[in-house]
């Protein structure tokens, strides 16, 4: 197969599974995003907000099935939404402001912490 058809099937296949396991465990598609975009894209700070560009949609798709389903309500997540989006201006502004490399370990130290929390759950 030539590279640009690997290469698309490569695309299609990761942003499903970044939209299956983004929507199964309700997080964790940007670790598997973020890489997958890397691939293609040189500098890790456009690879993470790429990768947030594809899960906020994602992410709305997955608490409207959650809503609809009856698993949550939006009285839940009332309280975590107000913090979350200041955390996300704080984030989106922070992320100019780090270099790359920096930016690549702090996102390495994430990974390796979330799977080592994961683990011993």
């Amino acid at each position: 197969m030539e590279r640009k058809k690997r290469d698309t099937v490569f695309k299609v296949a990761g942003g499903f599974l970044v939209g299956a396991v983004n929507s199964l465990l309700g997080a964790g598609g940007g670790m598997i995003g973020v890489p997958i975009i890397r691939r293609f894209v040189p500098e890790q700070t456009r690879a993470q907000a790429t990768c947030i560009a594809v899960i906020f949609p994602l992410s709305l798709i997955s608490a409207g099935m959650y809503l609809y389903n009856g698993y949550m309500t939006l009285q839940d997540s009332l309280i975590y939404l107000l913090p979350g989006a200041a955390g996300a201006l704080a984030g989106a502004f922070l992320l100019s402001k780090i270099p790359d490399q920096i930016m690549r370990r702090i996102f390495g130290v994430f990974m390796l912490w979330a799977g080592v929390r994961m683990m011993l759950r």
